[in-house]
């Protein structure tokens, strides 16, 4: 489809009611039993971020790459980025666990497609935030694994236009949205949050 008519088209698919859109989610097998997890300390998160995974700097409303990073961070290792995002929100979402069992959790993401700054400053309401990632727990002196290896995908509505000039003026950010919600997303699956598992329909990448 020639360029013009596809930016044409996602710019009529935002608008309230168009009834464009697709199904995106946050989703895993199933959520971890908590008389498992309530006996593990995490005390490590170890994220790859494979080098494999290609990273578009292009400013297009969707760029077409694993990676799509650039909010809230200079340019440079966007590998390296993302790694540091996950870490945190991985390592907040297990820290409620205060068993006596040291575990080590080992992520490796294979998705990360947040909203271009393009779409996020031209589009009135559209975007999603593509988060996808593999993850197992461990016996932190062993290795022997406890759970997992498990896909996960946490996609979140990403905010454009007017609604995300009224969050970035409230302090949150691209940044602090993934965040949370991978945090959530984590607290889910090892039992010790509320079950988050849903879908939604949404203009996104």
């Amino acid at each position: 489809m020639p360029l013009t008519r596809r930016l044409f088209l996602l710019t009529a698919c935002a608008a309230p009611l168009a009834g464009c859109g697709s199904v995106y989610q946050t989703s895993f097998p199933a959520q971890l039993p908590l008389d498992l997890t309530r006996a593990w300390h995490v005390t490590d998160v170890q994220v790859n971020v494979p080098q494999s995974l290609t990273v578009s700097e292009d400013h297009v409303l969707i760029p077409h790459a694993d990676i799509v990073w650039r909010e809230d961070d200079p340019n440079g290792d966007r590998h390296a980025q993302v790694a540091v995002i996950m870490h945190d929100a991985i390592a907040a979402g297990a820290s409620g666990l205060h068993g006596r069992f040291p575990v080590q959790l080992q992520v490796t993401v294979t998705r990360f497609h947040a909203l271009s700054f393009e779409a996020e400053t031209r589009l009135p309401d559209a975007g999603v935030h593509n988060i996808q990632f593999d993850i197992q727990a461990v016996e932190r002196r062993t290795g022997k694994v406890l759970a997992g290896p498990t896909h996960i995908q946490a996609d979140l509505p990403a905010w454009s236009g007017s609604r995300m000039r009224q969050l970035r003026l409230q302090g949150e950010s691209q940044k602090s949205e993934i965040i949370a919600h991978v945090t959530q997303t984590i607290q889910a699956w090892l039992g010790v949050g509320p079950d988050n598992r849903a879908s939604f329909t949404r203009l996104g990448d």
